[in-house]
């Protein structure tokens, strides 16, 4: 089952029918028994006729006040590609012992305002010279800690600046339209299977940039662990989104440019599609 956010509600698709549900965006995910009050939802619903023409013309971020929150070096090749960026800094250390510690890395991603969606454009820093898109499998938690459902993300990365000094991680990851989720909710009675792909393809005028792709059974931590260290000591009134790292990394001598089309695709739920939009001018 998928569930999307559009400018005229929320739309659930099910065995290929689609259903509209007048009904606030944050009650209606924030809940444990997600798949279940979704199926309850439509059981009383006609479908409608007009659902794939809502995806492609109205489609939003499927967010509303969530927070966004990330997680990093869950991968081995993410671990590979810190330490290597951080080496002549000396902070390569900090991501080996860290790959390998009970406690993952967390950190604050972007609020909604700072979130693009499906079709959207993602920002890269005009005082970067080495950015990249980080395709990444987002959970959906409730304000209870369950996972509820997921959906694609697109965790944008500043390379230089993170490598110059781990503490300036959060100039290298937290600036406006640094993330972008979407299409939709995936949510199932089970988890996500292991073997799902996470594939990232990068075009620069039409023509194919860069192509990588990875299992999510190759992240190294649980997601209820992630889920676990993420709401030890910090509450999310209306759930949140925590993504859970990258394991596909572009060559060193790519970085991103305006313009360029990213697109993400995760099995069982569908592929977002982002732009990089004209760097901001001082």
């Amino acid at each position: 089952m998928k569930i999307y956010k559009t400018n005229t509600g929320i739309l659930i698709q099910k065995d290929e029918q689609y259903y509209t549900i007048r009904e606030d965006w944050d009650q209606f995910i924030n809940r444990d028994n997600l798949f279940a009050y979704a199926n309850e939802r439509i059981s009383t619903e006609n479908p409608v006729s007009e659902g794939e023409k809502l995806i492609k013309d109205d489609l939003l971020a499927p967010i509303g006040s969530q927070e966004i929150w990330a997680s990093g070096v869950t991968y081995y090749k993410s671990r590979e590609a810190r330490m290597d960026e951080s080496r002549d800094s000396g902070g390569g250390d900090f991501y080996d012992r860290v790959y390998s510690a009970d406690r993952p890395e967390l950190f604050m991603k972007a609020m909604p305002y700072r979130t693009a969606g499906p079709g959207g454009k993602v920002n890269i820093r005009k005082d970067s010279a080495w950015n990249v898109p980080e395709p990444e499998l987002t959970l959906l938690v409730s304000s209870g800690g369950k996972i509820i459902g997921y959906t694609v993300g697109n965790d944008m990365s500043s390379r230089d600046i993170e490598g110059e000094n781990p503490l300036y991680l959060p100039q290298a990851k937290c600036y406006d339209q640094s993330a972008a989720v979407g299409p939709c909710i995936y949510v199932s009675e089970h988890p996500i299977a292991g073997d799902s792909k996470i594939q990232l393809e990068i075009l620069r005028a039409d023509k194919q940039m860069f192509h990588g792709q990875i299992e999510i059974s190759q992240i190294k931590r649980k997601f209820t662990d992630l889920v676990h260290y993420l709401l030890l000591e910090t509450s999310f009134p209306s759930g949140c989104f925590l993504m859970t790292g990258t394991g596909i990394v572009p060559p060193n001598e790519f970085t991103l440019r305006e313009g360029d089309e990213i697109r993400i695709t995760i099995d069982h739920i569908g592929t977002l599609i982002n732009f990089v939009a004209n760097q901001k001018q001082t």
